[in-house]
């Protein structure tokens, strides 16, 4: 009896309805995926580009669409896991990025936005680990290099800390230019657990009167501003058009190790306890 309530319990599971994104006063859902699906299934593939065989920053990982590294959940989540190969001490984890690109319009705000967790690791257990929801502009995909193509980092967690990093990345490779390459330009804010947050990223281009020096950037943690960046701060109007005007897609990833974070050690855990899940992912505009 308990073997069926307990294989009726998981069935249930599996055939969980999607909880949309939010609807939010003045602001219209253009784009969004709550995750749908049996566990174990792969994210929509029409909407998700799954990535492989990718290293940037030096991160020791290898991505793969393994369903130990990613899944949906059967409970309306996407789930990106690092993994350690106990027999090799290899990492593996998992990349998504959106196969559309959205382009913030003049005159308004368009948002983009995500509610995520991470799993129950203790920080110390945490070194290594870098999950992140962020942007890249869609020329990178046509063959401009980084940081020209323009990023955006919506929330970035490393090694377990009691913060989140939003930053950005412009203009050209090397020392210094408009957004302090190769550290970027950006701001923190506590984070106090691991539990679910929603993280948001506002392109504002309404303040027509100010010119493109008068748009904001502005980055949200729960529905409150930590952080924004002007046009007139960034003071270079096409490397700014590169962040504000141009279209970007969508990544969530989580990264082991690298140049920022360092790389893993003996305490390290993987599986689960380290994961990204991820409820929805939403883009609006007003």
């Amino acid at each position: 009896m308990l073997t069926n309530t307990l294989a009726l319990l998981s069935l249930l599971a599996s055939l969980a309805s999607a909880v949309p994104a939010p609807i939010y006063p003045g602001f219209k859902l253009v784009w969004s995926d709550s995750f749908p699906g049996h566990a174990g299934q792969m994210p929509n593939s029409d909407k998700w580009k799954l990535i492989t065989n990718l290293n940037t920053n030096n991160d020791v990982q290898n991505y793969t669409t393994a369903p130990e590294n990613l899944q949906l959940s059967g409970g309306s989540t996407l789930q990106l896991v690092p993994h350690k190969n106990p027999a090799t001490g290899k990492w593996t984890s998992a990349r998504v990025e959106t196969h559309a690109a959205f382009t913030p319009a003049p005159g308004k705000v368009t948002q983009v936005e995500a509610a995520i967790r991470s799993g129950d690791s203790a920080a110390h257990a945490r070194q290594g680990m870098w999950p992140a929801f962020w942007m890249l502009g869609e020329s990178v995909r046509h063959g401009t290099g980084w940081p020209m193509c323009g990023e955006l980092d919506i929330m970035e967690t490393v090694n377990g800390l009691p913060m989140s990093y939003g930053t950005v990345h412009c203009g050209e490779k090397g020392a210094g230019g408009p957004c302090n390459e190769p550290v970027g330009r950006g701001a923190t804010v506590g984070l106090e657990d691991f539990g679910w947050h929603t993280w948001a990223l506002q392109v504002d281009r309404t303040n027509t009167a100010g010119g493109w020096r008068g748009e904001v950037i502005r980055w949200l943690k729960d529905g409150k501003a930590f952080w924004e960046l002007s046009g007139d701060a960034v003071g270079v109007e096409g490397v700014w058009g590169t962040l504000a005007h141009s279209p970007m897609f969508v990544i969530l990833n989580v990264a082991v190790g690298g140049d920022w974070p360092g790389g893993p050690d003996r305490a390290t855990a993987g599986s689960y306890g380290s994961m990204m899940e991820v409820e929805y992912v939403a883009v609006y505009t007003t």
